[in-house]
């Protein structure tokens, strides 16, 4: 096949191998492929009106001794064990915000003013109230949690174990993974060790403490189910996580607690349930959550790689339905790949030159058959810095090089 180099060069998104109605289909069987289920964070709400190392520690202080690792061999109540000493480090998060609502436009409309005068709507505003997790990070008050339990909060509220109450403040917080660090007025706080996530195998016993229903200091217990689920497999795809999924019971209000292994040692971060399963829990690895609260603690946000496309992984079976749908209008050649179904208009996507129906063959020349295979090597990839992509468009390979951009910011609410 032919090969053809592309640079990196502003134009506008070229869809002439696929007309209007042909990539609408091709969009729209695509999305029949890509699956849904119904995640739920593992937060607590009420609305009112307004009235990396095994013993590795996150506490770079040293003047705390991290408390001590326990096994599981041969100790039946090591769960106790483990609970006893890590459990003054699990914090309770209580969050609030003010939510105003909006006056239709027609209320400000002279017309109606002249009718309704001091009658017409008021702005109402309503309190959401919020409750979740976190665990302390650093002796001096730092604390990790999920973005989603302090989101767009006025107030942010830490009740430790002892019963101490403090005001905190977020440090910064990154809606694409998930997690948050708050800050509180404190010293001389015990802090939880580490272990390596990265070394982690199904089957292995984990501990959950949290404040499910606004239970405090509950505990559960259970196994790692599995690794290396994708935000698209748990059915969170704007998330840029690879869970550890596990069968210790998470509830609402587990949001950001810890899970612990048999030692001890933090090996992730209580996130998100899948409504309506039983024993689907699912924890951001704490590799991932250290990564990024460095960060958040150093510059207060974290820049993630885009490049502004829709995708989706090619099978024989999609390729299939899209000629049945599509017939001779799409040329479609590939059989595996990740097949770009939307370019996001001004992306960096769309000015390197991708075109909706070209099928991704590598990224910096590493074979690509996955939607997850193409999201981590862009995760990876340099903000500004051109990345060379290896397309199938009609039958030719085709060379891009693309220069990802910072991903637009978003809040979660």
């Amino acid at each position: 096949m032919k090969t053809t180099n592309h640079d990196l060069a502003p134009k506008k998104t070229d869809t002439r191998g696929l007309p209007q109605r042909g990539w609408m289909l091709l969009y729209g069987v695509a999305m029949v492929f890509l699956g849904s289920c119904s995640l739920v964070p593992a937060k607590t709400f009420e609305t009112r009106q307004s009235d990396t190392q095994p013993q590795e520690t996150i506490e770079p202080n040293q003047g705390i001794v991290p408390p001590p690792i326990f096994s599981s061999s041969g100790d039946p109540n090591f769960v106790v064990k483990v609970v006893q000493n890590v459990g003054p480090a699990v914090v309770r998060i209580d969050s609030s915000r003010t939510i105003t609502s909006r006056v239709p436009d027609e209320f400000n409309d002279p017309f109606f003013r002249r009718f309704f005068g001091d009658a017409a709507p008021q702005p109402r505003q309503r309190v959401e109230r919020g409750s979740g997790s976190g665990f302390i990070i650093n002796s001096s008050g730092q604390i990790l949690t999920n973005s989603h339990v302090v989101d767009g909060a006025d107030r942010v509220t830490v009740i430790l174990k002892d019963g101490r109450t403090f005001d905190g403040k977020v440090l910064g917080e990154d809606p694409v993974t998930d997690v948050a660090v708050i800050k509180i007025d404190a010293n001389n706080l015990p802090t939880l060790s580490v272990g390596n996530s990265d070394a982690l195998q199904p089957g292995e016993a984990v501990i959950a403490i949290g404040n499910p229903l606004g239970l405090n200091n509950t505990v559960t217990s259970g196994i790692i189910s599995a690794t290396g689920r994708s935000g698209r497999d748990i059915g969170a795809s704007d998330k840029r996580v690879d869970y550890i999924q596990t069968d210790a019971a998470i509830n609402p209000g587990n949001s950001g607690g810890p899970l612990l292994n048999a030692r001890g040692q933090v090996i992730g971060m209580n996130t998100a349930i899948i409504r309506g399963a039983q024993g689907l829990g699912f924890a951001i690895p704490i590799n991932t959550a250290q990564k990024i609260a460095q960060e958040l603690i150093a510059t207060g946000k974290v820049d993630h790689p885009y490049l502004g496309v829709q995708m989706v992984t090619l099978t024989p079976e999609i390729k299939e339905k899209i000629r049945d749908k599509a017939g001779d209008r799409l040329n479609l050649t590939a059989d595996e790949g990740v097949l770009l179904v939307e370019i996001v208009p001004r992306s960096p996507a769309a000015v390197a030159g991708l075109r909706v129906g070209d099928v991704i063959k590598s990224i910096n020349s590493q074979p690509v058959t996955k939607i997850e295979e193409v999201q981590k090597l862009v995760e990876n990839s340099k903000i500004g810095t051109k990345l060379p992509i290896q397309v199938e468009r009609n039958g030719q390979i085709v060379q891009i090089a693309v220069q990802p951009a910072a991903l637009p910011a978003r809040r979660e609410g």
